[in-house]
């Protein structure tokens, strides 16, 4: 089992936006989110709680213009993040499975850190994506973050809404199942001495 740090901290810039983000993949959940997107501020703060990540995000976008550059340029840094922080994956337990409710909503969410990147994304209500959620946030913005994130974190994942009807339950739920599928598939396993791959490498 690996005893290296799992920290990380990293920026990007763009026209679009400005982001600077830090993790610790071996904390308590401990953040300190500003992205100018009070509900996305929400939803990375309910992911470093129930992941047992530190996070920090300090984001400057176009949100005058739509928060969509804020919200997926997010996504993809914490992707490449959480990437660099699991270095060669060695001794982690690879898969985590969460079933997570909100009220009415229910989510799943399967993680696997394979180094294939690969999003299924479905049971979302006809109509979500367009719902406008604390003023900023549209449900479109819940596909996008994910797809950004698994993309440059190479993870697989699967997230699957069960039930829901409420907005903003449907998007927490989602977000705490992911983060909770991940909190089991990044810890180290005290029984794997190696990488978790009959290829030797993920």
């Amino acid at each position: 089992m690996t005893s290296a740090s799992r920290t990380v901290s990293i920026e990007r810039s763009t026209s679009e936006s400005q982001i600077v983000l830090s993790l610790d993949l071996d904390g308590s959940g401990a953040s300190d989110i500003d992205t100018g997107v009070p509900f996305f501020d929400h939803m990375l703060t309910a992911f470093a709680k129930h992941s047992l990540t530190d996070l920090t995000v300090r984001a400057k976008g176009d949100t005058h213009i739509d928060v969509h550059h804020t919200v997926e340029d997010t996504g993809i840094l914490l992707g490449q993040a959480i990437l660099e922080a699991l270095g060669d994956k060695r001794g982690i337990t690879r898969y985590g499975d969460a079933l997570v409710p909100l009220d009415e909503a229910l989510a799943q969410a399967v993680v696997d850190i394979s180094g294939r990147p690969y999003l299924v994304h479905s049971g979302e209500p006809a109509g979500y994506e367009f719902h406008l959620i604390g003023g900023h946030f549209t449900g479109s913005m819940v596909r996008h973050f994910f797809e950004a994130l698994v993309l440059n974190a190479r993870l697989t994942v699967h997230l699957r809404l069960v039930e829901g009807r409420d907005p903003h339950h449907i998007a927490e739920a989602e977000f705490k199942a992911f983060a909770r599928a991940f909190r089991q598939a990044k810890a180290l396993d005290p029984f794997e001495t190696g990488i978790p791959s009959t290829k030797g490498a993920l």
